[in-house]
């Protein structure tokens, strides 16, 4: 991203009832580190708190965590909400305590990517990066 162009704006959110947002805090750091603008909605939102946050700040993806176990049911909630209010083109992806076999269901739920323990921060910026960049394309 060059400095000339205006940020990337992306929404980390942490559904459900999980009350751990080290790692959001942390990836939101990450980003905002390397020029995002990033809002974080804090702990404990619902699926429609955050897809009319997402769609009220404009943003060009939606990352979302969650060590709780709910991410099956919880990620695809998000994506569901976000189609429904307009917002089916803002990509969303997952990360936090997910099993490998888990990863695929994700994915075809609509996420654009899953992120495990031990990724690489780099890895998951160049996600968000491309993720926001196609946004903004279409």
């Amino acid at each position: 991203m060059t400095k000339q162009q205006t940020p990337y704006r992306v929404l980390i959110g942490k559904p459900g009832l999980d009350g751990h947002d080290r790692g959001a805090k942390f990836i939101a750091r990450a980003l905002r580190d390397e020029g995002f603008e990033v809002i974080y909605t804090g702990i404990r939102r619902s699926a429609a708190e955050i897809a009319a946050t997402a769609i009220q700040e404009d943003v060009n993806a939606v990352g979302l965590s969650s060590l709780s176990g709910a991410h099956l049911r919880l990620f695809p909630e998000v994506v569901a909400e976000l189609e429904k209010r307009g917002g089916a083109d803002i990509p969303v992806l997952g990360g936090g305590v997910i099993p490998d076999e888990d990863v695929d269901q994700l994915l075809q739920a609509g996420l654009g990517a899953i992120f495990t323990p031990g990724t690489p921060a780099e890895t998951i910026i160049a996600s968000f990066t491309k993720a926001c960049r196609q946004h903004r394309e279409n």
